[in-house]
């Protein structure tokens, strides 16, 4: 590390009280970098520079740029924590999570259109149109529009009316009954605007006031003899009590509550939180972190700066966490205090609250997946698998290995890549066994991945599909091949995890293997989904590897049945050509100038080949 006041520091840290504190890194200009709390300033303060090859990039990178630190000690870990919060609300350091309201206002606008539709905007405008707001929660303005354009059955597409009319067919949005369609031209435009006036009712006045208007319209329409307006009454009515019923149920058992999530790629990371009060989800909340190193430490940081920021008052009784948090019962009591009464922490592990929480991880993944090159089905995916398995990271850069064999003189062995959940194809690989005689899959599968580490290894040979280190290392098989490659690892110097795929009767996926047994995978559907993907995938490519080379491996031993082609002039013919078809349609000319060809050998080979044409 380029720091040459490391040997400072270290002495200084030294010299640092065994008791609870706040340390404050200073950059050369003096400008506090980060904020941390101790049980032991000593402990805690020394391990930044001891060992900073072996610190994880963020803390890498601030390491690197301290020039010095102040400490402040306090009485307990608890006025260490208090500590900590206050300054880093007033400091707010570049290496300390930094929670920006992304909030804004948001807005329900009506265009000034003949046909206006129900839109969501983040500014008011002088343009003509209503606006119904501001809001705090974008997420409560978008469920609200939806749940209107639902109910009443407006258009929610792109056409302009009355331009539109009668062109085109309409979208299946009308095909579901999910809108009146508009676009038919068989709405009057005073019809259309009391139906929009009564879904804006709806809108202000909420669902109570907005049924009990239309109850009292209906009636009216009813005794007027307006039986077909009644009965489209009826059914907003009952739309609305659908859903207001479906909200209930879903939560019957959710208490005021604040569900977090984290999820993270390489480069992202992303805190969802999910409030739920009076027994419904009310508003959603994503923030993106950047990169961290330790998720553990990183929940606990979201939470204390979530909590403790000016702006953040609105604190339930529970808050349900997808992990652990360091100190829990400290961070508790402070929270507890900020909000005037107990405030408990959980992780759930069955049951509703649950299903809450893949709710929340679920929309963290979506958040990620906009912002990079994965879905949100691969985020989770990959999150799974990390927790299956017990990584500390999901592995974004995974190697699967098979061995695959046709008979003893054909053993091969395909590797391929997956990056982000998908094939990487441009780092798949192929090996040919060298140094096993037979069909030993344990001693071949040795074999591969020593050849393939040793390329690792070796600064001179050059390979992007063995430059770098996987997250993580499939096996197509059971934990006997664990067994044998992790110690092989491991006298390399290689620490990678390894894990077997194990395969049923019928050739699928059933489990992943370690060293000491087995984890079942079938009831984790994103894991699952992945880790069969990943076995399909590796087996199908040294299958077909496996049959190419069988293929030319019997080809060439029919070459050499020819007169004057032998061993090394039928594998030069098959390196100048390629394929079967290509030897077959060569002339005499092209053979003749294959290496160690002359133009009689030549000749004859063009006549053994085209004897049965």
């Amino acid at each position: 590390m380029d720091n040459p006041r490391l040997p400072y520091l270290s002495d200084k840290a030294h010299g640092l009280p065994l008791l609870p504190g706040v340390y404050i890194m200073k950059n050369k200009a003096g400008d506090i970098i980060y904020i941390g709390k101790a049980k032991a300033l000593k402990n805690r303060v020394s391990s930044y520079f001891r060992s900073v090859e072996k610190h994880l990039p963020k803390v890498y990178r601030m390491v690197s740029q301290v020039f010095d630190f102040d400490y402040i000690v306090t009485d307990s870990e608890f006025e260490a924590l208090v500590l900590e919060c206050s300054m880093i609300k007033l400091h707010t350091p570049k290496y300390n999570i930094l929670l920006k309201d992304d909030k804004g206002y948001s807005y329900i606008k009506i265009f000034p259109k003949e046909y206006s539709r129900i839109r969501q905007t983040f500014q008011r405008e002088e343009d003509g149109a209503e606006y119904i707001g501001p809001y705090l929660s974008a997420y409560v303005v978008k469920e609200t529009i939806d749940e209107a354009n639902r109910v009443f059955l407006l258009p929610t597409c792109s056409k302009r009316f009355p331009q539109e009319f009668g062109k085109g067919r309409p979208c299946l949005n009308f095909h579901i009954k999910r809108c009146m369609g508009v676009c038919q031209g068989r709405i009057s435009l005073e019809e259309y605007h009391e139906i929009l006036a009564q879904a804006l009712e709806y809108i202000k006045g909420g669902s109570s006031q907005s049924v009990e208007l239309m109850t009292r319209q209906m009636n009216e329409y009813a005794e007027n003899m307006q039986f077909e307006k009644a009965a489209q009454l009826r059914d907003r009515i009952r739309a609305i009590g659908k859903i207001s019923e479906s909200q209930k149920v879903v939560f019957t058992s959710v208490a005021n509550q604040d569900v977090i999530a984290l999820q993270r790629t390489d480069t992202e990371t992303c805190a969802v939180v999910l409030k739920f009060r009076t027994e419904r989800l009310v508003d959603k909340q994503d923030f993106l972190l950047g990169a961290v190193d330790d998720l553990d430490e990183a929940r606990q940081e979201f939470l204390l700066r979530y909590y403790t920021t000016s702006n953040r008052q609105d604190l339930p009784r529970k808050i349900q966490l997808d992990g652990p948090v360091e100190d829990v019962e400290i961070v508790a009591q402070l929270l507890s205090e900020q909000a005037g009464h107990k405030v408990e922490i959980r992780i759930p592990q069955r049951g509703e609250q649950l299903k809450l929480m893949e709710m929340a991880k679920k929309n963290a993944a979506e958040k990620l997946s906009q912002r990079g090159q994965r879905t949100g089905r691969e985020v989770a995916a990959l999150d799974e698998l990390a927790r299956l398995l017990g990584l500390e990271n999901p592995p974004g850069y995974i190697e699967s290995y098979d061995i695959s064999n046709i008979g003893s003189d054909t053993v091969v062995a395909g590797m391929v890549v997956f990056e982000n959940g998908r094939p990487l194809r441009k780092c798949y690989r192929k090996f040919s066994i060298k140094t096993v005689a037979g069909t030993d899959d344990y001693a071949s599968m040795s074999e591969v991945l020593r050849r393939r580490f040793e390329r690792y290894l070796d600064p001179d040979k050059q390979d992007e599909a063995f430059d770098r280190l996987p997250d993580l290392i499939l096996l197509d098989g059971g934990k006997g091949h664990v067994g044998t490659i992790v110690p092989m690892l491991a006298g390399m110097g290689i620490s990678v995890p390894v894990f077997g795929m194990v395969k049923d009767d019928k050739h699928r996926t059933r489990a992943i293997a370690e060293s000491g047994g087995e984890i079942a995978i079938a009831s984790h559907r994103s894991a699952f989904t992945l880790v069969s993907s990943i076995q399909e995938e590796v087996h199908r490519f040294s299958i077909q590897y496996s049959r190419s080379k069988h293929q030319k491996s019997a080809f060439a031993l029919s070459l050499t049945q020819c007169e004057g082609i032998g061993d090394k002039r039928a594998a030069e013919i098959y390196k100048q050509f390629k394929t079967v078809k290509a030897i077959r349609a060569a002339s005499v000319d092209e053979l003749a100038q294959v290496k160690g060809m002359s133009h009689p050998a030549a000749e004859r080979l063009y006549q053994f080949l085209h004897e049965e044409d």
